[in-house]
């Protein structure tokens, strides 16, 4: 290839030649120039709306990774949370009954009873898959322990109750007189017209009217397991005599004894009242020999 250059002031004519290798080896740097563009346009623009993209939906998926992480984690300290609270409620059982075996051990002046001191325990240890740091280890742990100490707690009552209803109140325990100082028999054990329907029906004690807030007197000695509201009943107070025999006063006005108490014959535990399904002012008494009602007679003029 050649290219001339006429100068008009003094003619001088140039002629420059290039080659054809030379000029393949343009176009082809030319070309190579070109597609570096072109790389570098698609590394520097499509590439990283792709990486972008990829981020993104990564992100997406990471965030409802870890919302589902989070309501689990929450629904597990939920639960974790009724768990405590049921073991709050187990463990302030468990406090009422030491207090009432205390009570009880105290009133009956049995030093080899103490309701205070954890029991003692042994055994071969049992192993579980749930790791030693976690917070339910240690809720489980104390749930053991109490249904432990409940247990113990249990044997030692009835070894209580065994002990106490036949060391000193043999023949006080004896069920028999009035429940009343004064007043009168107003209905009968057995079948009669119900007060309220006219139905025939079954009463399972008999009534002593008296005057609203005298004393109602235990027919026993034995221990309070009642003293509250029961339906039909209102405020009723319950005995137990031991062997068996339990003794009941409803309707009263107000209860003068708690659960636990240890109570002897003629000890005033309530006053007369007209609380409950009631038609005035009255004691309705009963007594029962292994939950079964017995008629009252028999015991109040023996």
């Amino acid at each position: 290839m050649s290219v001339t250059t006429n100068n008009s002031s003094d003619q001088i004519t140039r002629q420059v030649t290039i080659n054809r290798p030379r000029l393949l080896g343009l176009v082809a740097l030319q070309g190579l120039l070109l597609g570096a563009c072109g790389y570098l346009t698609y590394q520097f623009a499509v590439v990283p709306a792709q990486l972008a993209n990829n981020i993104a939906a990564k992100s997406h998926v990471l965030n409802k990774q870890q919302q589902q992480v989070e309501t689990i984690s929450n629904e597990a300290r939920g639960q974790m949370s009724v768990l405590a609270q049921r073991m709050g409620v187990l463990t302030a059982r468990m406090n009422r009954i030491d207090a009432l075996g205390e009570r009880l051990a105290n009133s009956a002046n049995f030093d080899e009873f103490d309701f205070s001191v954890t029991p003692s325990v042994g055994g071969p240890e049992q192993y579980s898959d749930i790791t030693d740091n976690s917070e339910l280890t240690a809720l489980f742990s104390e749930m053991d322990q109490l249904l432990v100490h409940l247990d113990d707690q249990q044997q030692q009552l009835s070894v209580l109750e065994t002990v106490m209803l036949s060391h000193h109140i043999e023949e006080d325990s004896r069920v028999t007189g009035s429940p009343v100082k004064k007043g009168w028999l107003s209905s009968h054990y057995g079948m009669r017209s119900d007060p309220f329907t006219g139905r025939k029906s079954m009463h399972k004690g008999v009534d002593f009217a008296s005057k609203e807030g005298s004393f109602v007197l235990a027919t026993g000695a034995g221990v309070v397991s009642w003293a509250g509201k029961r339906a039909g009943y209102g405020l009723l107070i319950e005995i137990d005599h031991g062997a068996g025999l339990k003794t009941r006063y409803g309707h009263s006005k107000e209860i003068l004894v708690k659960i636990g108490d240890v109570v002897g014959r003629g000890e005033e535990i309530a006053l007369v009242g007209n609380t409950g399904r009631s038609t005035g002012p009255h004691v309705h008494y009963e007594v029962l020999k292994k939950d079964r009602t017995k008629d009252p007679i028999k015991y109040i003029y023996r």
